[in-house]
């Protein structure tokens, strides 16, 4: 099957204005922006036909093509990343039967967080849209917790029922447990890692829905799959060592660089 990864950017985001131009210092202090960064997690996915930048800013466009990258210009009016992967796909004649949008705020996404979306989609053919959980530790758990203490969107929490099937997405950490965990416990935490494989029925349908309630009040764009009732998987996957986080305020750009630092990534 072939596989469109399409990794959306915008300049004028409203808690990170100029985000995917920002410069992060990997291992060896050398800086690359966000955005390179995120094509370059893209095109370490194995068994991708294509990977392209899509923007509608030509700042982003002239970065991108700097350091190599296919370019495909979108709408200002896309409202999220689902929209602009869905007008990319369109704009290159559809021709791919599994659409990847792999944000272009997630540099730190493995490989085979993506792989396994494919994988997942493949073997379930009801499944329309499938999406990473990592549960969370012990310390990445009171992170989330901090950053909800004090007053930050920091990451995004999942709960799903029987088969995987996405019951809620939030930025509130979900569920509620009520207590501590020990540095060896498992929590129930799941954190939502914001990369989507989709089938294109679905990621064409998208755009002609109405922004729901709850896509509005989270500002989650995969609650409006939920909120019409269509499948979301979400596929279980494992860190093997690799941290990861994605770059959602101006506080977590540190906390990236020492990531990436601890984990040798140049």
């Amino acid at each position: 099957m072939s596989v469109l990864v399409v990794v959306p950017a915008r300049f004028a985001s409203t808690r990170y204005p100029g985000k995917p131009l920002v410069p992060l210092a990997g291992a060896t202090g050398k800086a690359k922006t966000l955005i390179q960064r995120s094509w370059e997690a893209a095109r370490a996915v194995a068994g991708i036909a294509r990977v392209v930048v899509a923007t509608d800013d030509g700042r982003i466009r002239d970065a991108a093509q700097g350091f190599g990258a296919e370019v495909v210009m979108t709408s200002p009016d896309c409202r999220n990343g689902t929209e602009r992967c869905a007008e990319a796909f369109a704009a290159l004649g559809g021709a791919y039967e599994i659409v990847v949008n792999l944000q272009g705020d997630a540099p730190l996404t493995p490989p085979w967080f993506v792989e396994a979306l494919v994988a997942a989609l493949r073997a379930d053919p009801a499944a329309e849209v499938a999406t990473p959980v990592l549960r969370t530790d012990a310390a990445a758990l009171a992170g989330f917790r901090a950053d909800r203490a004090a007053g930050r969107v920091g990451g995004t929490t999942a709960v799903f029922g029987q088969g995987g099937r996405a019951l809620y997405f939030s930025k509130e950490v979900i569920p509620y447990t009520g207590r501590a965990y020990a540095a060896d416990e498992r929590t129930p935490v799941f954190h939502h890692v914001g990369v989507y494989a989709y089938r294109p029925e679905a990621l064409t349908a998208y755009p002609t829905w109405e922004e729901g309630t709850l896509e509005r009040l989270e500002g989650l764009e995969q609650l409006r799959f939920l909120e019409r009732g269509r499948p979301v998987l979400c596929v279980e996957v494992e860190a093997r060592g690799r941290q990861f986080w994605e770059l959602n305020n101006p506080e977590d750009l540190p906390r990236l660089e020492a990531m990436m630092a601890e984990m040798g990534l140049p």
